[in-house]
């Protein structure tokens, strides 16, 4: 039997086992616990911050990061949204994402605890995004700092599908966003060009999850659950979009740049070639984990005119 045969065959088994799992209230727990405590393991703690507070912005859960630095008051905030496939994670599991975030970008990060399905299914999540982001466009962070006139959102898959939808619908409101391994459509589970790092079908099976349990019978080219399904694009906030070579969802993703850069936005796309999703989560694993965000920081400040001239 050659390799390839033999690699061919063992990830028929071990799909074969993956798709007999059938995910309930009780695995999400389990699975939530065991990414606590890989991210405790692998995940460097970030950089320590001015302050860190938790509130409710207009009923949603928040929690609130402002760096050490020459801020001004108010200044640049970056609404930031956490990955997990819409069914898991939390602020606390990104916190490592969002530290790096707000020291190299010099914002204040307002990270949001949105609901989660399947208890919250579609659209529970993104409402609670944009409730967020209505209350700081309001104003209505004023008293923390929040400048309501410089704006930004950014999050990671599932997270920056919801940043890229919200791009799309407050494209005239916003400075920025950070699309980071992005989820852009949940129409189709598999990779259009499938790799090798697709043999085991761990996202397909992931995705199909999704479909059921968050899309859960919503249609799937709105491009509030879709963004990629959006057919304007004109005049989108500067954009900056990281894609990986070991990721299922690499090819949406620069799919979503090419498209953004055709309709005549600024985009920045980064692509880490030898990058699982999910590295940014594991900065002890992943070096590179620790240095993306300060890229990604460094573009999100270069927005801002009070900030570029900040060190």
């Amino acid at each position: 039997m050659t390799k390839p045969n033999f690699i061919e065959s063992l990830a028929g088994v071990i799909t074969e086992q993956v798709q007999k799992l059938t995910p309930d209230a009780d695995f999400l727990e389990t699975f939530q616990d065991n990414f606590r405590t890989a991210t405790r393991r692998f995940d460097a703690p970030g950089p320590e911050m001015r302050v860190t507070e938790e509130f409710e912005a207009d009923g949603v859960a928040v929690k609130y990061f402002v760096p050490f630095g020459p801020l001004p008051d108010p200044s640049p905030t970056l609404i930031y949204v956490h990955g997990g496939g819409f069914v898991t994670c939390d602020t606390d599991s990104h916190a490592g994402i969002i530290r790096r975030l707000a020291n190299s970008s010099l914002c204040r990060v307002v990270s949001v605890d949105y609901r989660l399905a399947p208890e919250h299914p579609f659209p529970a999540g993104p409402d609670d995004v944009e409730r967020v982001l209505q209350w700081a466009l309001a104003g209505k962070g004023l008293s923390r700092g929040i400048d309501p006139d410089n704006i930004a959102v950014g999050g990671d898959s599932a997270g920056g599908n919801i940043s890229a939808w919200l791009g799309q619908a407050y494209r005239n409101d916003l400075r920025a966003q950070l699309l980071l391994y992005p989820l852009m459509q949940l129409v189709d589970v598999k990779p259009a060009k499938p790799g090798p790092q697709d043999w085991l079908q761990i996202g397909t099976v992931a995705l199909k999850y999704i479909q059921e349990h968050y899309v859960a019978g919503a249609d799937p080219t709105d491009p509030k659950v879709s963004p990629l399904y959006e057919t304007d694009l004109v005049g989108l906030p500067p954009a900056w979009v990281l894609t990986c070579g070991l990721d299922p969802l690499r090819d949406e993703g620069k799919l979503y740049a090419e498209k953004m850069i055709a309709a005549g936005n600024v985009v920045e796309h980064r692509y880490e070639r030898t990058m699982p999703h999910g590295f940014l989560n594991f900065a002890k694993a992943f070096p590179k984990g620790g240095t993306v965000p300060l890229d990604a920081g460094e573009f999100l400040r270069n927005q801002f005119d009070v900030l570029k001239d900040l060190t």
